[in-house]
């Protein structure tokens, strides 16, 4: 059956339970990801040492942290001695890092590698530098020095959507199509750690999402000139929720409105929503359909 399907409306998480107070360390990228996860963490009773990579996370982290400071992106000593000097056995990651800093002419003198960074590159990351392969580095380098990395949702698990609409617009038919189309592509992407997202137009594709993240995808689209496509953003299916995890904000509907997309699909309980009343007002008045559903759902409907 290929019509549209019926969703439930959202729901608001439940509140995760209070667990005895622990000493977090943040290792903090940009976004708003990070500074949502120190204020839920310090609600709950935590003590957050935060490391922000310098000109990446926001300088509104130094007044939500216990104790804070920066680091430049090639340096892991500084963030482990940080760690260990607050006697943080347990840390997180939140918020993007620009990973198209790799590839920048004298990148090396851009990054300043220090001998953990240096060390981790050439032993974990000489393969390849896909997005898995580099955080898999970064985590064990920490856990060498006796510091394991949790995933911050933990802490805040309401930020993940849940299942359903979100906007008082819907999906056509042929854009549940689209979604259905573009759905299984943005799997196989994210399969193989390419990116998470792809843009859709009449079962097409516009365009892939790679090391430019989701805002440049779009609008690559939009140069296109392909009014009205969808975007399709889901988990990778070995998704490892410690980092990485797909996420959309108010920027992500203020790109669509300009670039001419109608619709956001992404994957219910794995995507995170940074301020989703902004969000959702934003869909709205620029008429921009969300939808949050899971792989399953789509491939029942699609054999039925």
């Amino acid at each position: 059956m290929d019509g549209p399907i019926t969703l439930p409306l959202t729901l608001p998480a439940e509140p995760l339970a209070r667990v005895a107070p622990l000493r977090l360390g943040l290792l903090a990228g940009a976004g708003q990801f990070p500074i949502m996860f120190a204020k839920a963490a310090r609600e709950q009773g935590h003590y957050v040492c935060g490391v922000g990579v310098r000109d990446m996370a926001s300088p509104d982290l130094a007044s939500l942290c216990d104790h804070y400071e920066t680091t430049p992106l090639g340096w892991l000593g500084r963030p482990i001695r940080a760690f260990r000097r607050a006697g943080i056995t347990q840390a997180v990651m939140a918020g993007k890092i620009e990973k198209t800093v790799l590839f920048h002419p004298f990148r090396l003198l851009r990054m300043l590698p220090d001998w953990h960074a240096i060390r981790m590159w050439y032993r974990h990351a000489a393969r390849d530098k896909k997005d898995d392969t580099l955080l898999m580095a970064v985590i064990q380098e920490f856990e060498n020095e006796g510091i394991k990395f949790g995933s911050a949702l933990d802490f805040c698990p309401n930020l993940l959507v849940k299942h359903g609409f979100l906007t008082r617009k819907k999906p056509s038919t042929s854009q549940w199509k689209d979604i259905r189309f573009g759905w299984e592509l943005a799997k196989e992407m994210g399969r193989l750690d390419v990116g998470q997202s792809v843009i859709i137009k009449d079962t097409a594709v516009i365009a892939v999402e790679a090391i430019e993240g989701t805002d440049r995808c779009i609008r690559r689209a939009g140069e296109l000139r392909a009014t009205g496509f969808t975007v399709i953003k889901v988990a990778k299916p070995q998704q490892d929720m410690r980092f990485d995890v797909p996420t959309i904000g108010p920027q992500t509907l203020q790109t669509m409105y300009e670039c001419g997309g109608k619709v956001l699909a992404i994957e219910c309980d794995k995507t995170i929503i940074l301020d989703q009343d902004e969000v959702i007002r934003l869909a709205d008045k620029f008429g921009i359909a969300i939808v949050a559903v899971s792989t399953a759902e789509l491939e029942q409907r699609t054999v039925a």
